[in-house]
């Protein structure tokens, strides 16, 4: 009995040290060491995700957590984790997440004239665009309503070609707040990201999108690099999860 309890007390110290040696800081890692990326997330199983960064790569939580709730493949979002090994089996670092913010994930829609309606107009406190992961990824602000959930849309014309005669694709982003609007902000940045995956972006120059923007009105906003950095008022967000916000 005192062979076997040594033999697995030694056992455990080995492993600690394996531990220890992978997280120490010649590997530029240590179970301190707290990063963050904009991820999209990917579904494995019931409550298992994998994600991958727009900075980071690949990600694997090698060590688990266990979300509140259920996240659909494809979501975006902004992930807090602890970086624990590069090249972890198949992926690029194995990580373990700390926190997750979850983003209103949306995909490019196509309007025409029975449809354009609903998508409506309205004026839009646009902060930050970019591209990035393949997602055209936005801050903005919204006057919080009093019941009617608000609509954030980016949308593409029927009859338009998909890449254009300038060799950009024509998009625009639309806003309704169906008439539903206080003079109170919301506290919070909020954040909304479109899958671009139905666009042909690498054939075309890039994106031109228009906005009806409430403070610089009408504009047209272009998007040559396909792979932007992340904004610097992108890396520290606080707020609620997309579950709980007045858009939709």
């Amino acid at each position: 009995m005192k062979r076997q309890l040594k033999y697995i007390t030694s056992v455990c110290i080995w492993m600690l040290a394996m531990i220890q040696t992978s997280c120490d800081d010649s590997d530029g890692y240590s179970i301190g060491d707290i990063a963050y990326d904009w991820v999209t997330i990917h579904v494995e199983s019931d409550g298992i995700y994998t994600f991958t960064g727009d900075t980071w790569g690949t990600m694997y939580p090698a060590a688990s957590s266990i979300w509140g709730y259920k996240i659909a493949e494809g979501t975006r979002g902004m992930l807090i984790f602890n970086p624990l090994f590069d090249d972890y089996y198949g992926y690029d670092v194995g990580i373990k997440p700390e926190q997750l913010r979850v983003f209103l994930t949306k995909t490019v829609e196509e309007i025409d004239d029975e449809n354009e309606n609903e998508y409506a107009d309205h004026p839009a406190y646009l902060r930050e665009a970019w591209i990035a992961g393949g997602y055209m990824n936005m801050l903005f602000d919204m006057k919080m309503p009093l019941k009617e959930k608000h609509r954030v849309s980016l949308v593409k014309h029927a009859d338009e070609p998909a890449i254009g005669d300038d060799g950009y694709i024509h998009l625009e982003y639309r806003y309704n707040t169906y008439g539903d609007t206080t003079d109170v902000f919301n506290p919070y940045t909020e954040v909304v990201c479109y899958n671009l995956n139905t666009l042909p972006l690498d054939k075309a120059k890039g994106i031109k999108m228009k906005i009806n923007h409430a403070v610089y009105g009408h504009q047209t906003l272009i998007f040559e690099n396909k792979n932007e950095s992340m904004p610097d008022e992108a890396k520290n967000l606080n707020g609620s999860t997309e579950e709980e916000k007045d858009i939709y």
